[in-house]
């Protein structure tokens, strides 16, 4: 599939040459992708210089990218086969700590630890639909959900959600299941503990997309620059679903 999206691309812009054919470059950019090999170990296995590998790494992620689908068209298609839920969940993609004024908006406060904060959605049985666009570590699931309309994309599609998320535009009216949280003083009776299991149980499958996301190790600690991580994200949302599907 890469190659042929290489080859594709090399046509379209009319380049006759290229230091190795479309078949090595695709193999060498998913090597990168799913073992993080270090780019000058790639480039001195090739022959061919680090920017060389940099550049066609950076040109495939695109080119993937522009073939993850936008939130509306994936939520049509869940419709379609006849689903009625989803699963939302939000985790933390590692980076290297900044120093100066970017350090302490890239720290999660919950984690402890710098990186880009990312949510997506994944059907009943955990298959990833949708991952958002990449931000600032502090971010929380509430802010990022709310960014993205979630709740108004998912009415408008006749979805619900399960979510640990404490978000709905319309109590009256939920379109998001959470589960009860207790308060000072308020303990939670043994039905809400109950409910809490039932949520938690569902909402377990929704690990399992972002396990299968996390296989490609270049998000073990991304050492790419933080403007290309929403791209990078949804080309391993393609690569992640073409790998699951096959």
């Amino acid at each position: 599939m890469v190659a042929g999206l290489v080859r594709a691309h090399l046509k379209k812009i009319g380049s006759r040459w290229r230091k190795l054919p479309p078949g090595r470059i695709a193999l060498i950019v998913l090597a990168v992708l799913r073992h993080d090999q270090r780019l000058a170990d790639i480039a001195g296995a090739y022959q061919v210089s680090v920017s060389t590998v940099r550049r066609w790494l950076l040109e495939v992620i695109h080119l993937l990218a522009t073939r993850a689908e936008r939130l509306d068209r994936a939520l049509k298609k869940i419709v379609k086969r006849g689903g009625a839920v989803v699963l939302i969940d939000g985790t933390l993609i590692l980076t290297r700590r900044r120093t100066g004024a970017d350090d302490h908006p890239n720290c999660s406060g919950k984690r402890k630890m710098h990186g880009l904060h990312v949510l997506a959605l994944t059907d009943e049985k955990g298959n990833l639909i949708w991952v958002s666009a990449a931000r600032r570590g502090r971010t929380h699931d509430v802010t990022a959900a709310r960014h993205d309309h979630l709740t108004t994309r998912l009415r408008e599609a006749g979805l619900g959600a399960i979510a640990d998320l404490g978000l709905d535009d319309d109590p009256d009216n939920p379109v998001i299941i959470t589960g009860y949280r207790a308060a000072r003083g308020r303990r939670l009776t043994a039905a809400q503990k109950e409910a809490n299991r039932l949520v938690a149980r569902e909402r377990a499958a929704n690990q399992h997309g972002f396990a299968d996301l996390k296989n490609w190790r270049i998000l073990t600690k991304l050492r790419l620059a933080a403007r290309h991580a929403t791209v990078l994200l949804r080309d391993l949302l393609v690569l992640t679903r073409a790998e699951v599907s096959r």
